[in-house]
């Protein structure tokens, strides 16, 4: 049964036009910027159909694909669903990004905005849900990831100080975070961990979570996905779509 995400709430969804070198660059490195890229691809499109959807979220609040670079509207235009707004990232560093998105939302009247990335495909929907629900009674919510980051941010206004003097992509992200929370006397929810798709020991984990889904009788409903894993052995899920 889906949930109804509340006039006054947003979900945002941050991602980057698949540009080959521009895109999963540490996986490039080993699997090649290809495959990288073609791996990229299939994540986003994937996360905004899974989102874009009724299945998980009915009708209502709003849905906003966050864009880069800023040229990249009229490739997403053509491609993401219709639930969605569509607007560009600003320039800056990631903290500088999703500072402004949230700020902006909440200066248009939302009183809870939830953001996410794509670097988690088969992040677990009812933890999603779970952060708007937190923010009924939290000032902050955040989803650690397993490599020391967030893959989860949501806050009711006024925007948190939890964006600058974080030193992005390195393993400090959510304890530096934690504590500029902290100092500045904003009450906190923890969600569980979850994982990120960054590096080749992730994409080993992402195949087998996908092989365990698909064994236990589970869609992911994650197609592009599982696709690009037939088309890349070893790695593939066993029991994926042919």
């Amino acid at each position: 049964m889906a949930w109804y995400l509340p006039d006054d709430a947003v979900l945002g969804i941050f991602a980057k036009r698949p540009i080959p070198g521009a895109v999963k660059t540490r996986l490039a490195a080993t699997i090649g910027v290809e495959a990288a890229t073609e791996l990229h691809e299939a994540m986003v499109l994937d996360l905004l159909d899974l989102w874009g959807g009724e299945r998980i979220l009915a009708a209502g609040g709003r849905r906003v694909l966050v864009y880069a670079p800023k040229d990249a509207g009229p490739w997403f235009d053509e491609r993401v669903p219709q639930s969605f707004a569509l607007q560009p990232q600003v320039e800056g560093s990631l903290g500088d990004r999703m500072a402004e998105f949230f700020a902006g939302e909440l200066a248009e009247g939302a009183r809870r905005v939830v953001l996410i990335g794509s670097d988690s495909p088969t992040l677990d929907p009812s933890l999603v849900i779970s952060a708007f629900l937190c923010l009924e009674g939290k000032d902050l919510v955040l989803g650690p990831a397993t490599d020391g980051g967030y893959y989860l941010i949501g806050c009711r206004g006024p925007v948190p100080p939890v964006f600058d003097d974080v030193v992005w992509g390195s393993a400090s992200v959510l304890s530096t975070t934690l504590s500029l929370a902290e100092r500045a006397g904003r009450s906190l929810a923890i969600l569980p961990p979850w994982y990120d798709v960054d590096e080749e020991r992730d994409l080993q984990v992402l195949a087998a979570h996908l092989r365990g889904l698909r064994q236990s009788g589970c869609d992911p409903e994650l197609p592009r996905l599982e696709s690009w894993f037939t088309r890349h052995a070893p790695l593939e899920p066993a029991t994926g779509p042919r």
